[in-house]
């Protein structure tokens, strides 16, 4: 699975996201709202400089004015912060189960979940005696459409919002297998929601094949998607189960009631 790895400046290379940060950082110091003149002197920044700024991140929710000429943290940081705070529930509750699967059918396990028209790898577990050859760094992201764990999300998404999917990304493709058309996608996602399982034919990667499994928290909301890589000559049908048992056992760690059709998607399957 190619997987890009990402890059992470110590610094901001943009000026004007440095004076960003520097800005949430003095709201985030304090609980009440912090007044325009009290802001520019605490990060050097000219009160224009500040202003202009701080009603850009207004304007994306990330800065409340509760009243002319003060700031306060915005409600889009609480939202954020509570997706990552999921993620890493999702992580700490998979990784001895992920193991396990890992121990029995002796392939990558991979847990990923979806960051906009992407999937990310949060965590895997991997072995060289595998016969992968393939990294899949913990971080890397992948067009939803050519993984696995991508067609998850994308069935569980309204056919509308699967058409703007298609619009905004082109469907570019990887290989020669990639699903590169609209109406061979929509195909596929109706397999995946018939069988409560996805699969990657080589399209991301040749030479390689996954299948997925969703993860499902209290609210019943598809939250993350569990994943088989293996050489595409030995990707094996039999370990459907136990990855299906696997994902459901970490559904419901994170407070899922019962295997039951949510998000459009059946939780269980009997097809491979």
């Amino acid at each position: 699975m190619k997987i890009t790895d990402p890059g992470t400046p110590s610094i901001p290379s943009v000026q004007v996201l440095e004076r960003m940060f520097t800005l949430i950082d003095v709201l985030a110091s304090r609980e009440e709202a912090v007044s325009l003149k009290e802001i520019s002197e605490k990060t050097g920044l000219h009160p224009s400089t500040a202003h202009r700024i701080l009603n850009d991140l207004t304007i994306g929710r990330y800065v409340d004015r509760p009243e002319s000429g003060s700031y306060r943290l915005g409600m889009r940081l609480l939202e954020l912060g509570n997706l990552v705070k999921a993620r890493l529930n999702v992580r700490e509750a998979a990784m001895a189960p992920m193991r396990l699967l890992h121990k029995q059918i002796q392939q990558p396990v991979n847990l990923s979940v979806r960051q906009g028209d992407e999937i990310v790898y949060v965590e895997r577990t991997y072995s060289e005696r595998s016969g992968m050859q393939v990294v899949r760094a913990i971080g890397g992201h992948a067009p939803l459409h050519l993984t696995s764990t991508g067609k998850l999300f994308l069935a569980a998404d309204d056919p509308q919002r699967v058409r703007a999917y298609a619009t905004r990304t082109g469907l570019a493709g990887n290989t020669h297998n990639s699903i590169t058309q609209l109406g061979v996608l929509e195909s596929e996602l109706a397999k995946t929601r018939q069988y409560g399982i996805a699969r990657d034919n080589e399209e991301l990667e040749l030479g390689v094949r996954c299948i997925a499994a969703g993860i499902y928290d209290d609210q019943g909301k598809l939250v993350a998607g569990l994943s088989i890589s293996a050489p595409a000559d030995r990707i094996d049908d039999g370990w459907l189960p136990r990855l299906q048992s696997t994902a459901a056992e970490i559904s419901m760690s994170l407070g899922f009631a019962g295997w039951r059709s949510v998000d459009g998607m059946p939780a269980s399957s009997t097809a491979g």
